[in-house]
């Protein structure tokens, strides 16, 4: 589950890269687009722009170069012609990249147009509770304190958290040991080591934190109907602490 400094190298080109596609997104007027038009632009922009590969084409048969997840999808939103972005609304865009043999993964949740109070704040939190994961992360921490910092932040602020999905391992291959679960116990899970990489991805629930999958088989939503916020970021344990490996220009670690 470690990887060798060089390999940590390649993994924070693909990161810096995958940081740009958000940069490319975030100068967009989303309000009238299509996801299907999002995910064609984006595949297009790293193809042709980046010279990288989209890694989750073809993955698990998947399709597209991201996902899309507007307001109550949780995660796994599959782009459509007909899903239409509206103004209020807030969508998540998980999005992979593969360069010289090394995948990162991340995912940022848009504000479209003027949303609503309660949505914009569900959005802070979200990413705030990603932040207390990541700086959870160090050498001889364990995972349970990573998961442990993220559920607390929501609860405490009147969120749930999804547990049916998780961060994982990330490397050569998209999904690697370990699990990174959202949730947890201080002191529990496994130790740390300097050289793992793995994703924290946590999505926060409006509501209950219970989902269901549509009948597509991809798109996960809330049971009960309220939105749902994600970020993620790649990062590497260090020997002092962590690395986000997919920071973006305009983030200041949080």
């Amino acid at each position: 589950m470690t990887k060798r400094p060089e390999e940590i190298a390649l993994l924070a080109e693909s990161g810096r890269l995958l940081a740009t596609v958000f940069g490319y997104l975030d100068q967009m007027n989303l309000i009238g687009m299509s996801t299907m038009q999002v995910n064609d632009m984006v595949d297009r922009f790293i193809v042709h722009e980046l010279r990288a590969r989209p890694a989750s084409k073809g993955q698990y048969g998947y399709a597209y170069a991201l996902n899309a997840s507007r307001n109550h999808v949780v995660c796994h939103g599959v782009p459509s012609p007909a899903d239409i972005l509206r103004d209020g609304d807030i969508v998540n865009f998980d999005i992979t990249l593969e360069k010289n043999g090394f995948i990162a993964d991340s995912s940022k949740t848009y504000l479209v147009g003027a949303v609503a109070p309660s949505a914009r704040r569900l959005v802070q939190v979200a990413y705030e509770a990603m932040w207390k994961g990541i700086k959870a992360v160090r050498p001889g921490a364990r995972l349970g304190d990573v998961g442990h910092a993220i559920e607390r932040h929501a609860r405490r602020r009147g969120y749930s958290v999804v547990r049916e999905y998780c961060g994982h391992g990330i490397g050569r291959e998209m999904h690697e040991p370990p699990e990174v679960l959202h949730w947890g116990k201080p002191h529990s899970g496994l130790p740390l080591r300097e050289g793992m990489v793995f994703t924290i991805e946590p999505m926060i629930n409006q509501g209950r934190p219970e989902v269901r999958t549509e009948d597509d088989g991809w798109t996960v939503v809330t049971r009960d109907g309220t939105l749902s916020a994600q970020f993620e970021h790649t990062v590497a344990v260090t020997r002092t602490g962590v690395r986000v490996l997919t920071l973006r220009p305009e983030e200041r670690p949080g």
